[in-house]
């Protein structure tokens, strides 16, 4: 994990609490932190669709 070099979020850290991220695999939704190794690269690799610039 890396250090926090922002001295804001140094300030903060006690606050800070873990966030889990969801992703839709095969029709549902399952938490990215439950994916082997392969499965996090290729979720890494994704690209994001943006609503916006459509």
């Amino acid at each position: 994990m890396k250090t926090a070099t922002n001295p804001i979020l140094e300030e903060k850290q006690h606050l800070r609490t873990k966030c889990l991220v969801y992703t839709r695999v095969m029709g549902y939704h399952r938490p990215v932190e439950s994916f082997n190794i392969g499965k996090k690269g290729e979720h890494k690799q994704r690209t994001h669709f943006n609503e916006e610039k459509c």
